[in-house]
C-alpha cells in the first residue's frame, strides 16, 4: 500500500517537476506536461502517463493494480493505479516511466546519467 504523501514526494523527486491543479485535481508536471494525477473524489486511486503497449500488458497482468476509466483513459496514454495494491517502491517506478514520457530528453538523459554517476561512483 501507498499513501497519498508517497505519491507526492516519490513525484516532487523527479527534475523539473512542478504541481499545478487542472479540472480540479492534484497535478504534476514536468515542462507543463502533466505525467500524474490524483481526483480528491479518488484518493486511493493516481493516473499516470504510460506507452500504451506497456499499458496493456500491465492491465493484462496486474488488473488489481492497474485499470483504465473507460470512455476516457483509453483513448490516451493514461492508465490509473491503485495506490491500496502497490507498494513505494513499485509506484515510483511507475512515476519515473510517466515522467520519462513527457520530461524532455535531454532532462531525461541528464537525469539518467546522474543515477549512473551516483550509483557507478
Amino acid at each position: 500500500m501507498t499513501t497519498e504523501s508517497e505519491w507526492r514526494a516519490a513525484a516532487e523527486s523527479l527534475p523539473e517537476v512542478t504541481e499545478r491543479p487542472a479540472w480540479g485535481m492534484t497535478c504534476y508536471r514536468v515542462r507543463d506536461k502533466i505525467f500524474t494525477s490524483m481526483d480528491p473524489d479518488e484518493p486511493e486511486t493516481v493516473g499516470v502517463a504510460v506507452d500504451k503497449g506497456e499499458r496493456a500488458a500491465l492491465l493484462a497482468g496486474e488488473p488489481e493494480k492497474y485499470f483504465v476509466k473507460e470512455g476516457h483513459d483509453d483513448n490516451y496514454h493514461w492508465m490509473r493505479v491503485r495506490l491500496t495494491e502497490v507498494g513505494a517502491e513499485e509506484l515510483r517506478e511507475v512515476l519515473e516511466d510517466a515522467w520519462r514520457l513527457k520530461a524532455p530528453k535531454r532532462v531525461v538523459r541528464t537525469w539518467e546519467e546522474g543515477r549512473e554517476g551516483a550509483v557507478g561512483g
